[in-house]
């Protein structure tokens, strides 16, 4: 099943836990979820405003 999700998060969150600290995606691109796997970097250079498809691990821009 296919789904779209809206985020418009640019970058990952750190938790601490102790003082370990664990960074949570919030791009919604990470192959390793709920933890992030650098994915967020392809996330650069989107204009706001403007909506974005990734497949295959490229940017499509949708209309």
């Amino acid at each position: 099943m296919a789904r779209l999700v809206h985020s418009d998060a640019s970058g990952p969150v750190e938790v601490k836990v102790g003082a370990e600290s664990k960074w949570i995606c919030m791009c919604g691109l990470s192959k390793k979820k709920p933890f992030c796997d650098g994915s967020h970097k392809a996330c650069s250079g989107e204009e706001a405003g403007k909506l974005y498809r990734y497949v295959d691990g490229k940017r499509v821009e949708t209309t």
